[in-house]
């Protein structure tokens, strides 16, 4: 069975998905016809041209046959499938551009509405924190330690330095939105603690973020899967801010929720601490399709 720590209750954006189904400020059936009492006369009266003879009035004159429409031309129909294979390739521009402005957003956003809008790329944006720092290679630090026997620390270009492992799976969140076929890519966690020398009794792995707030574990055989990763790319390019750069984790088998966004630090301990949505309820062994409560498909 699954591990569950805390109460079980949801956060409140757990349920944004079924928010999105419920209409607001509906009218009712005719709330804006207004009664006949209230309508001047011949309001609504068909005009003169098609009253029926003796209604006191003379029929207007009869109207002209409608024209026939013209013919549409070769340059016309040339025309519109430029326009459509313009679009077609304008569209990862425009993506591109909808999450950059959305993730900005959100990076500002300290109610964590801007989680409730979906955009082009199918992504929510989440953060449990008012805000977040940026870092980058100049500032951008990662530390392994805890039950180890050669603690680390690496930059950016460290990481880039070491074998990279592509990843190609579904994305699924708890809240239930999918994006599927996401490439992600970086260094196998595995490998990482291979460097570091994990001592005898360490159990777990517990994932500390630069936001300052948030936090993630597996267990120790969890955090050695291949599709485990140290993610510093996704969908082919650099890890953006918004989706938790420039280093995240990636667990391709769990609810997106294990993936932390924004990872600064790694440390092996003797057993698994929850993390900050498990403390709140969710499961902790988060595997897609068999915990908390839902029946997805599996993303592996």
């Amino acid at each position: 069975m699954p591990a569950r720590h805390g109460p079980r209750t949801r956060p409140w954006w757990s349920r944004s998905a079924e928010w999105c189904n419920v209409p607001v400020n509906s009218p009712p059936p005719d709330a804006e016809r207004p009664p006949d009492a209230e309508r001047p006369p011949d309001a609504e009266r068909p005009p003169d041209t098609e009253r029926p003879p003796g209604s006191g009035r003379s029929p207007a004159p009869a109207r002209a046959p409608r024209a026939e429409g013209a013919p549409v031309g070769r340059r016309l129909v040339l025309g519109m499938l430029g326009l459509g294979v313009a679009g077609v390739a304008a569209a990862p521009a425009l993506q591109r551009a909808v999450e950059s402005g959305l993730g900005a957003l959100a990076a500002e956003d300290p109610t964590g509405l801007t989680g409730l809008l979906p955009n082009g790329g199918g992504f929510r944006y989440y953060s449990v924190a008012s805000s977040v720092p940026r870092r980058g290679p100049e500032d951008y630090r990662l530390t392994v330690d805890g039950l180890v026997d050669r603690p680390a620390t690496y930059t950016l270009d460290r990481l880039a330095g070491l074998p990279q492992t592509r990843t190609v799976r579904d994305v699924q969140c708890v809240t239930g939105w999918r994006v599927p076929a996401t490439p992600f890519e970086g260094v196998r966690l595995s490998e990482l603690l291979d460097a570091a020398g994990v001592r005898p009794g360490a159990k777990a792995v517990r994932f500390t973020c630069f936001d300052g707030t948030y936090s993630e574990s597996l267990t120790l055989s969890q955090a050695r899967r291949p599709d485990v990763l140290v993610a510093t790319r996704m969908k082919d390019a650099p890890l953006s801010h918004a989706h938790g750069g420039p280093v995240r984790l990636y667990v391709a088998p769990m609810y997106f929720y294990k993936s932390a966004k924004w990872l600064s630090g790694i440390t092996v301990t003797d057993a698994v601490r929850p993390g900050y949505w498990e403390e709140l309820g969710y499961d902790v062994d988060a595997w897609v399709g068999r915990s908390n409560g839902r029946d997805d498909a599996p993303t592996v």
